[in-house]
């Protein structure tokens, strides 16, 4: 790879054009359907989410400097675009339809303000575990709503899927799968399949890799519902039951070239008199604007130039982007994270691949809508069940659990409360608990908001920060603030200290990391001092660090004193840090069965060391020593105040990262 670095300039339209128009059109393939899928499950048209993705991809690229990030609907705002619908009026109803961009129109303008009062370190504020909680919640909605797509369980009349509360929905699985239309769910569990299986094969078949899922689905569900005669209203029967089918399992779309800007839609303002409207204002605009920052930024760290976007300036560019969509009827617009993932993948080297993707999606369904009309609404729903269980997998469980007990209940928390009420009071709810295990692990109340901290400059270009009392999510960004300002504005190398804590939690932990890129990019040097001195709360090297005593376990060996040497060498080649040794004397059953009187020269030999150490030393002495040497083992468990005293370099890091 060459070691320029590509910029979104006038010069790098033309240099990485080739680059870029190829991205984009790859990315089009994937966005096209998802668009519409994301659309018609939010309660709106379905040309709504294409309004989104052409306006704002082409709107965007010249305001923001995130040079990789795809712009557009996303599935982690259908929960809430849904509610509104479906508070106003709901799905189907123009009154509904309008009073929701309208909502749209205000969040927007506030995320313009908030990019230009320079607020984008807000997303700092929100616990990594509370926000995964929280996207696993939307993706368990996701793919709960989709069953009914998925099988063809729709009003005839309305051409609507069933809604309820995401409980009251699981209650009524075996009612779908009764209801089911077979011709329509065979469809849906096509879509499905290949959704799940087409990645397993492209492991397999590298060439396969290249062809996106959804653009697979298409490919073979639209020829299905040819097949089917979707087009034309019909039934059939099966087993003495008669079924319909007909276009209200098709994607509505225009029925003429340039017919989209027919669909052209405008807000009705009159709905932000009512006190529910500014409710959802602040819905789309917390969870929007969370999710958008959590995509850029991890977007930077895949990029492979390692490009840094300007958080406060991107923010403003997804509210300029979200004013324009709402003004004439798109759906709310983020940084999306699986488009964006794809644009890297596919070789983008600037922002102009993102607006190529608009472009593309602006020529295609102003010349063939009536061909988009074919695609059957089982394969968008086939499509997002995928995206719905990827959001909700079972492995964001696991790898929540490595990091920390605490953090899997702040995430299972997170997550019921959001299917049981909504996305505010769940995200409230986690960080609620998160501050409750704040206080439980010693962290004054004083310091959950206010960081206490010491500035010393040790050097010409050095100063170090003292961190005392707590390092925690709340008050992480005023912290974070005083580190930009010492190290990247003033430029100087930072060494963190972090001794004098009782607690630095998870959510510290990985913004130090990042923090560590941030200067290391700009040349600078960044050093975290004092986490020896901290007990972590889980093997993971992101778990919360707590001030305590450790437990470890210590080894005691009694043996004759001639094997005392090679006991100490076999010791200190398998990781003990150190050891006691100490003559003594004394008898075991054996000597006392011959003689009462006998005491002979012993060794008494003691080692501390962490629990995953000593399991190596039992095997060790089971297999050599016992076998051929008579000898005493005990091991007890003890609390030691630095934990690293009793680990060797090695063992320590492989201890931390496992």
């Amino acid at each position: 790879m060459s070691t320029e670095i590509p910029r979104g300039t006038s010069t790098g339209f033309v240099k990485y054009f080739k680059y870029d128009v190829v991205s984009g059109l790859l990315v089009f393939l994937i966005a096209l359907p998802l668009c519409l899928a994301i659309s018609i499950s939010s309660g709106y048209p379905p040309i709504a989410g294409i309004f989104t993705a052409i306006i704002g991809s082409i709107l965007t690229t010249f305001i923001s400097n995130s040079e990789l990030t795809i712009k557009g609907p996303a599935a982690g705002l259908i929960v809430i675009a849904f509610g509104c619908i479906q508070d106003f009026g709901g799905p189907g109803n123009i009154d509904a339809y309008r009073a929701a961009i309208a909502v749209g129109v205000a969040a927007a303008v506030l995320q313009i303000v908030f990019g230009l009062v320079r607020a984008g370190i807000l997303g700092e504020f929100f616990p990594s575990s509370a926000v995964h909680g929280m996207l696993a919640a939307i993706g368990v909605i996701i793919l709960i709503k989709q069953i009914p797509f998925s099988l063809g369980v729709i009003n005839q009349e309305t051409g609507r899927a069933p809604s309820a509360e995401p409980f009251e929905m699981i209650k009524e699985i075996p009612h779908y799968i009764m209801e089911a239309n077979p011709t329509i769910a065979a469809i849906g569990i096509t879509s499905i399949l290949i959704m799940f299986l087409w990645p397993l094969a492209g492991k397999r078949l590298n060439f396969l890799k290249n062809i996106p899922s959804p653009l697979v689905v298409l490919l073979v569900t639209v020829p299905m519902g040819m097949a089917f005669d979707l087009l034309h209203e019909h039934s059939y029967t099966l087993r003495n039951h008669q079924y319909q089918l007909g276009e209200q399992y098709l994607v509505q779309m225009p029925d003429r070239m340039f017919g989209m800007f027919d669909e052209i839609t405008f807000p009705d303002f009159n709905a932000l008199l009512q006190v529910k409207a500014w409710w959802w204002v602040g819905m789309f605009f917390v969870i929007g604007s969370l999710e958008s920052l959590l995509s850029s930024k991890a977007i930077d760290l895949l990029d492979p130039w390692k490009r840094k976007t300007n958080m406060n300036r991107d923010m403003f560019a997804v509210g300029v982007g979200n004013l324009a969509c709402s003004l004439v009827g798109g759906l709310p617009m983020i940084s999306e994270i699986v488009r964006s993932k794809a644009n890297i993948d596919n070789g983008a080297r600037t922002r102009f691949a993102d607006m190529w993707h608009g472009i593309f999606l602006l020529i295609c369904v102003a010349l063939i809508p009536t061909i988009l009309h074919q695609i059957p609404l089982a394969a968008l729903a086939g499509m997002l069940f995928y995206t719905g269980f990827r959001l909700a997998h079972p492995t964001e469980f696991v790898n929540v659990y490595r990091i920390g007990k605490e953090q899997f209940a702040i995430f299972v928390v997170t997550l019921v409360m959001v299917l049981a009420t909504d996305l505010l009071i769940g995200v409230a709810a986690g960080i609620i608990l998160k501050m409750v295990f704040h206080v439980a692990n010693g962290v004054p109340i004083k310091s959950l908001f206010m960081p206490y901290i010491e500035v010393q400059e040790i050097g010409d270009d050095t100063s170090l920060i003292l961190a005392r009392e707590s390092a925690v999510f709340s008050n992480w960004i005023p912290f974070k603030r005083q580190i930009e300002d010492i190290g990247l504005i003033q430029r100087r190398n930072l060494i963190i200290d972090v001794s004098e804590t009782n607690l630095v939690d998870h959510s510290v932990m990985e913004k130090l990391e990042e923090m560590e890129r941030d200067f290391e990019l700009e040349g600078l040097k960044f050093e975290v001092r004092g986490l020896e001195s901290l007990q972590p709360l889980a093997a993971n090297t992101h778990s919360a660090r707590k001030r305590g005593l450790a437990t470890m376990r210590r080894l005691t060996v009694i043996g004759d004193a001639e094997i005392e040497k090679w006991l100490q060498q076999q010791f200190v080649e398998r990781g003990a840090t150190g050891y006691t040794s100490l003559p003594c004397s004394g008898a075991g059953r054996q000597e006392l069965e011959s003689d009462s009187t006998r005491s002979n020269s012993k060794v008494r030999i003691e080692v501390v060391m962490p629990h995953h150490t000593c399991e190596d030393f039992l095997s060790f002495l089971r297999q050599e020593v016992l076998p051929s040497h008579r000898v005493t083992v005990t091991i007890e468990t003890v609390d030691v105040i630095r934990r690293d005293h009793f680990y060797p370099l090695t063992k320590f890091v492989e201890a931390e990262h496992k």
